[in-house]
């Protein structure tokens, strides 16, 4: 009997992979590592997510293994986090780019002379020349394209080498192998041309300096579109300030925003960035928060209010009190789920890998048919019509568009969602949240605020609204139950003063009773006024009516009179009606499941359009409900914020938590909505659809290209048509296919949610 053994996860970055098999090959050298279970390494984001067991894996060990590969590891140092290492990744991409345009340039510099030699034949002034001169003409082009090879192709051919010795191979392999054996031949033709049938010896040197060129053209150009599509990411790195301004003995001092401990007084002035989570003690201010949650109207944030880190204070000086610092504020864990998303695999791109783990390998057995087939049937000169033919094969596979095609755009998509406050977890989530077709929400706090708040006040004909608002909240001012916040917030928000109480009682499920101004006030249930001698049968009809709206009245009485009533509801966000009629207009089920009473259920559903309703279910009991949906045929996306949500939430084909939720509701989401607002339920699927559409694009387009490109390369319809591809062509195009991938998935930045294109609050 086995025991299973703890796991811990690292993330690394990975240098030098240029294509699906390079992923495959990272993903099976880290698998052999001691301790290593698991390992899922990401083409887009350059990166690798290990699961190892503690104590059984050695770090060195993976980066040499790696290393004799050919492939770089990099792990954070001490003290140092992922998101420096890969801030540090940012820098050397461009300077990749920048050494891939100096190799292309050499490339153009020696390679025209030799294109210009390969086509004399075709050229005015050079069609006559003699054959020695010719044959010199061939020995110059044979020594530039030496450098070519050995300085601009340099890295396909080590690439190539360390997969042989690894008895693997890649698309450095293909490149490699093709424009090797293309110059191998043409040397043979130019220094031995007695090997071959007179007249047929005519090397082809102009197509390995160009085939080298234009692919580390298209390398140049990936990289620089690969770059554009991590913006997303890098704004959310770069909303952490690097310093802060913290009061320590009575001294403001500044000090890197790193060393800010819970319980320091950070002090953020007007245009200045929020470098912690917190909560406000002193100010006034109007804080954005448009890059952290699409919100893009400034929030009023004053005392006691939270305040997140990476957020950019506009207006007034805010004292702040640090709550979470570090890898705990809001913005460092919201930049952690982005990048763990954009390095995860939906299921779709599981296929298309096993499927490039036999790509390179089946292309090279398609380029060894090629040549034999040409050799033994093809036209004169054979040996030079199945030399192009092959390496013609070899040079138009291209497995990077393959690689390339699901996680660029997943990336894009990610970085994108988060924009507009939508936190994908996992690609898994965001494949099936396109299939959904069943809304289930939570009531409280997810189409509600999830707070109490003042909605009636109902007074007896001598009273007026105010006066009778004015002593209930003076009344209730000695207790901390959210009801009575509701009432003294409401009462502030009218602008009305508030007289003290005095001899403040409270009795726990029925009311409380105070002295304001002489009178003594009785606020609760009508049973606690009977049971005080005062008669609420003049108040139970307007109760009546506000308990049939979902709402909890409570009976006032002053002296031995009933006053009036008043009432407090959980409020229905401004958005919710708006944003579930659009749910159904996209042909989606929505119902709505919750613990509250039945009455107070459906007057929510009927003031938000849900016509499914279930009523007084238990925690436990959802999650059951979400498997008898899901047994009905549905998909099923959940919405929920709270404890007592999250085994519905993991029940759910897609778990959606509300960003104002618990962290247990967070975790057992795929998606959290930061903006605490149902639009974003609507913007998910729209980007899930969005995302897999563009998918499907990059992969039949990857797909295409390979099933029609590599028959044409090897001359499948030359005794037809007459078509035979040239090896630079092949080139071209094998460079140019994933620049295409990458430009169509970058496309996805331009999305926008329906809700937003239409002007939707």
């Amino acid at each position: 009997m086995s025991s299973v053994q703890a796991s811990a996860t690292q993330e690394v970055s990975i240098s030098g992979m240029h294509c699906a098999a390079c992923v495959t090959r990272v993903e099976r050298i880290l698998e052999r590592v001691p301790g290593v279970q698991d390992a899922s390494v990401s083409l887009a984001t350059e990166t690798a997510r290990i699961a190892f067991v503690p104590g059984a894996f050695d770090p060195t060990a993976m980066i040499e293994a790696v290393a004799d590969a050919g492939y770089d590891v990099e792990l954070p140092s001490e003290g140092e986090e992922l998101d420096d290492v890969l801030r540090r990744r940012e820098a050397e991409r461009e300077a990749e780019y920048g050494s891939l345009l100096k190799r292309v340039r050499v490339g153009i510099v020696l390679g025209l002379p030799v294109v210009v030699v390969g086509h004399a034949q075709f050229l005015p002034g050079l069609s006559q020349l003699s054959h020695d001169t010719l044959r010199m003409l061939w020995v110059v082009s044979g020594v530039l394209t030496v450098p070519i090879i050995t300085y601009v192709g340099r890295s396909f051919f080590v690439g190539a080498w360390k997969a042989f010795w690894q008895r693997d191979a890649t698309m450095d392999t293909l490149v490699a192998l093709g424009t090797g054996a293309a110059w191998a031949y043409s040397t043979v033709a130019v220094v031995w041309p007695a090997v071959f049938p007179e007249g047929t010896a005519h090397p082809f040197y102009e197509a390995v300096a160009v085939v080298i060129t234009l692919v580390v053209l298209g390398q140049a150009l990936e990289v620089r579109a690969r770059g554009r599509t991590s913006q997303a990411m890098r704004r959310l790195m770069d909303l952490q300030p690097l310093t802060a301004f913290v009061v320590r003995q009575e001294v403001e001092q500044e000090i890197p925003a790193a060393e800010v401990l819970v319980g320091d007084l950070v002090i953020v002035r007007p245009g200045e960035k929020v470098p912690v989570d917190g909560e406000v003690v002193d100010g006034v201010s109007a804080v954005d928060e448009s890059l952290l949650t699409g919100e893009s109207i400034p929030a009023d944030r004053g005392a006691g209010d939270p305040v997140a880190g990476g957020t950019l204070n506009t207006t007034g000086v805010l004292r702040i009190r640090a709550t979470r610092v570090g890898r705990d504020t809001v913005l460092a864990r919201i930049v952690s789920m982005v990048r763990e998303a954009q390095g995860s695999k939906p299921p779709i791109q599981r296929v298309v890998d096993v499927i490039a783990g036999y790509f390179v390998p089946a292309v090279m057995i398609i380029a060894v048919i090629t040549f034999a087939v040409w050799y033994n049937v093809g036209p004169q000169p054979v040996l030079s019509f199945a030399a192009v033919a092959a390496v013609a094969v070899l040079v138009i596979a291209c497995p990077c568009a393959l690689g390339l095609a699901t996680p660029i755009s997943v990336m894009v998509a990610v970085g994108k969602a988060a924009e507009h406050g939508v936190l994908i977890r996992n690609a898994e989530g965001l494949q099936r949240a396109r299939t959904v077709d069943t809304i289930v929400l939570d009531k409280t706090g997810t189409i509600t605020m999830g707070r109490p708040a003042l909605t009636d006040v109902r007074p007896m004909p001598e009273w007026s609204e105010d006066e009778l608002l004015s002593l209930v909240a003076a009344a209730e001012a000695g207790s901390e139950h959210p009801v009575a916040k509701a009432i003294r917030d409401g009462a502030t928000g009218r602008g009305l003063s508030v007289a003290p109480a005095n001899d403040f009682a409270s009795l726990p499920g029925r009311g409380i009773r105070a002295e304001v101004g002489g009178r003594i006030l009785r606020v609760g249930t009508a049973d606690f006024l009977e049971d005080e001698g005062i008669s609420t049968a003049a108040l139970s009809s307007l109760a009546q009516d506000l308990s049939a709206h979902g709402k909890s009245p409570l009976f006032v009485g002053i002296g031995q009179e009933p006053a009036g009533v008043v009432a407090v509801a959980d409020p229905v966000k401004p958005d919710s009606a708006d944003t579930i009629r659009h749910l159904r207009g996209m042909g989606l089920h929505v119902v709505m499941i919750t613990g509250d009473h039945s009455e107070t259920a459906a007057a929510i559903a009927r003031e938000v359009g849900i016509e499914e309703v279930y009523a007084r279910v238990l925690p436990h009991e959802k999650a059951a409900r979400v498997v008898a949906l899901q047994g009905e045929g549905r998909v099923v996306l959940m919405v929920g914020d709270g404890v007592n949500d999250a085994p519905a939430l993991a029940q759910a084909d897609v778990g959606c938590a509300m960003g104002s939720g618990t962290d247990v509701a967070m975790e057992a989401g795929d998606i959290t909505l930061i903006r605490n607002s149902l639009e974003g339920v609507i913007a998910a699927i729209e980007i899930s659809h969005a995302t897999f559409r563009n998918v499907r694009q990059n992969l039949v387009g990857a797909f295409a290209y390979n099933v029609l490109g590599i028959p044409v390369a090897a001359g499948v319809f030359y005794p037809v048509f007459g078509i035979l591809l040239s090896p630079v062509v092949a080139g071209a195009a094998m460079a140019f296919s994933s620049v295409t991938v990458v430009s169509n998935a970058n496309r996805l930045r331009a999305f926008t949610p329906s809700r937003l294109a239409a002007g939707a609050p």
